[in-house]
């Protein structure tokens, strides 16, 4: 099943953009009870480029990460998906044409590893690995991100950034056009998280994986492209960054 055409892509569109929204809304609930999780938001995501969504808690930063990625729709306005010069309606598409574009175009890391405990490094990988068709070996995956030396380690024998560094090779063994993140350090020290920045890091600079960052952490903005700032649902800043941070030298 593949994703619908976009009937009328936007004419002020990027001609590098992966994903384009606008007038992108969100409401759960209805009446009194209503929660407006997304506000009218505009939005272009280049290819390659590396985004970091800032925001506190509730800001909207998810509901916009899982609308890109698929896993949810919008209750108002456009948003486009470019892939192969041809554009592709992601607010009108089905469940079945959303599952085979989260499956074959988009990698997931969350705040939470997902990690099956019985299976080692690589075979949590190689799950991913079987289901696509040009995946990425399991082992090359891992030492992208710096655990070729813990292949065959289960997920006990892994410390949290070890394991949310495996949640990474998972989700680029299958060669996704894009990386979301979701408060991938959220669980993690500092020292730990720097690591873990860095697998993504790699990802992008390497693979030229367009990666899109969520997170409440003001310091990991300084390591983006551009950081597109949310508040009440709304994206209130957009600020290139011409000096990138290497995610090593990230302290918070």
């Amino acid at each position: 099943m593949q994703l619908p055409a976009s009937p009328s892509p936007c004419s002020d569109v990027d001609p590098k953009a992966v994903f384009v929204a606008r007038g992108l809304s969100k409401v759960y609930g209805s009446g009194e009870a209503a929660v407006h999780a997304l506000r009218g938001v505009d939005l272009d995501i280049r290819q390659g480029e590396f985004v970091v969504l800032l925001g506190a808690s509730g800001s909207g930063k998810s509901t916009l990460l899982n609308i890109l990625g698929g896993l949810d729709t919008p209750t108002a306005g456009q948003a486009t998906w470019f892939h192969a010069g041809q554009a592709h309606d992601l607010a009108q598409a089905d469940d079945a044409a959303l599952t085979a574009y989260r499956r074959d175009h988009v990698g997931f890391v969350f705040q939470f590893y997902n990690l099956i405990p019985s299976l080692t490094a690589r075979e949590n990988v190689q799950l991913v690995t079987d289901l696509v068709p040009h995946p990425m070996d399991p082992a090359e995956a891992l030492a992208r991100v710096g655990l070729g030396h813990r292949l065959d380690h289960f997920v006990s024998q892994l410390s949290g950034g070890e394991q949310q560094r495996v949640a990474i090779a998972r989700a680029i063994a299958k060669r996704p056009a894009v990386l979301l993140c979701d408060e991938p350090t959220g669980a993690l020290d500092c020292a730990t998280g720097v690591r873990v920045l860095e697998a993504i890091e790699t990802v992008n600079r390497s693979v030229g994986t367009t990666t899109v960052v969520i997170t409440h952490n003001a310091p990991i903005a300084a390591m983006a492209d551009r950081v597109l700032r949310l508040v009440d649902g709304c994206i209130v800043d957009v600020q290139p960054n011409p000096h990138k941070v290497p995610a090593r030298d990230l302290r918070w």
